[in-house]
């Protein structure tokens, strides 16, 4: 039952007002001042506040209580008493004489969302207690090294620069800095340069005006225009044409954007995330991104240890992901076998917690038993018989796609290497594009 105040100093309207809630299941507590609400007034749900009350008018409830919602009635109903209210904080108004399906259908509406508004602010506070980073499961030095970065550095509006190989969590580190920054209402806009064709890329990023391109039959607001007051997060980075990295860089420096074909100029404020698997500095040094735009964006560096050097992270977070997988896809709660979690601790997971997830949803789905098998999770038990893996530490992202690859291509279909990389087939036919590493003809399917 909901406890709401009325205050109300027509004795008529305050009896008929407690009347009617009271019919339709509220406690109601009536009063014909603010002074007569007394002190405890975070005890009720909402608060039905006359705007012209004797001694202090009705907005002021609103201050006394901030974290109840307080609906203003008024017989003055104008637009200019409605809006000085709304600033002032009420959730909404109602004119009198009001209708009384209005009014409940007005404070129902109230409640439910206060009421969603309590259960998600518990929601995230359960999340964020459980876990330091929403999403992101780790106790070894280096994952304890990436929280503390992330603490110190998201209540700032400084740019961060997140490195890491595929898979490693990238998105969830960006996502946890705007969610922990002062722009967490605003929005945050995720870009992933690589998945933009070069053509495209910027018409995308700053939008374009009518006619100003082949195909532009109409005025578009571009991504970092939908993501002014908040934060930008461009994934790939390194992925950006030169180009566009010169817009880029006047936007971080200047504040505005201009449309493609556009004259004027429009200011933007916004936060950049960016990220990359890809070496900047070398890329820099080759020509192939701008020195000035890279010391623009790497003023603070977080950067992401691959699975295979977290150590008993990787059965922690493979927990993890079984039982979020379970949830999901409402499966009973399962388990590893002795032999699942050997495997999984062996496995070298090129493809990080991206194949590690995609490994554990696929067997949940295939699994019918509680118990998961290395079979269904397609990794060997013993990996000297089986598909070895490069387990050098001091090998680039490159130099061990390319020794995985060329060690299992013989064994694996393109389909079967993509998904052991945790990466799609056109991605996997780009890099061997890239590094050159020809495709056996016998085993394309």
């Amino acid at each position: 039952m909901a406890r709401v105040l009325v205050i109300e100093d027509e004795s008529v309207i305050r009896s008929a007002l407690s009347r009617l809630l009271e019919r339709n299941g509220y406690e109601v507590t009536a009063t014909e001042s603010v002074e007569g609400a007394g002190e405890d007034l975070q005890q009720y749900e909402v608060i039905l506040a006359d705007l012209r009350l004797p001694g202090r008018s009705g907005t002021e409830v609103i201050e006394m209580a901030p974290d109840v919602p307080v609906i203003i009635m008024t017989s003055y109903a104008s637009v200019r008493s409605a809006v000085e209210a709304m600033r002032l904080g009420a959730v909404d108004y109602i004119a009198k004489p009001f209708d009384n399906d209005d009014l409940l259908l007005t404070l129902s509406r109230t409640l439910n969302e206060s009421r969603l508004q309590r259960q998600n602010a518990a929601l995230k506070a359960d999340v964020e207690r459980a876990y330091p980073v929403t999403g992101i499961v780790g106790s070894c030095p280096a994952m304890a090294h990436v929280f503390e970065r992330i603490r110190k550095v998201a209540p700032t509006d400084t740019s961060v620069l997140i490195l890491g190989e595929s898979g490693t969590g990238k998105e969830l580190v960006a996502r946890a800095l705007h969610d922990q920054s002062e722009r967490r209402d605003a929005p945050m806009v995720a870009v992933n340069c690589a998945a933009i064709p070069e053509s495209l890329i910027e018409a995308e990023l700053f939008g374009h005006e009518k006619g100003a391109f082949t195909g532009a039959v109409g005025t578009r607001q571009g991504l970092v225009e939908s993501a002014n007051g908040g934060t930008l997060f461009l994934d790939e980075i390194g992925e950006l044409p030169l180009a566009a990295q010169a817009r880029l860089l006047r936007v971080l420096q200047e504040g505005e954007i201009r449309r493609v074909g556009a004259s004027q100029s429009r200011k933007v404020g916004i936060r950049l995330i960016a990220a990359t698997h890809r070496d900047l500095q070398r890329l820099v040094e080759e020509g192939e991104f701008r020195e000035d735009l890279y010391f623009r964006i790497h003023v603070m560096e977080i950067r992401l240890p691959p699975l295979r050097e977290r150590g008993d992270d990787v059965a922690e977070l493979a927990r993890f992901l079984l039982e979020k997988s379970c949830k999901r896809l409402n499966k009973p709660p399962m388990r590893f076998s002795d032999d699942a979690l050997r495997a999984i601790r062996s496995y070298s997971w090129p493809g990080n917690v991206r194949e590690m997830e995609n490994a554990i949803e696929r067997a949940v789905i295939l699994s019918d038993t509680t118990a998961l098998t290395p079979d269904l999770l397609a990794l060997p038990v013993d990996q000297s018989p089986g598909l070895s893996e490069p387990r050098s530490m001091d090998l680039s992202l490159e130099e061990y796609f390319r020794e995985f690859v060329l060690q299992h291509q013989d064994q694996l279909t393109e389909t079967e290497l993509a998904k052991r990389l945790g990466i799609s087939r056109k991605a996997l036919w780009e890099k061997r594009q890239r590094m050159g590493i020809p495709r056996r003809r016998a085993r394309e399917a």
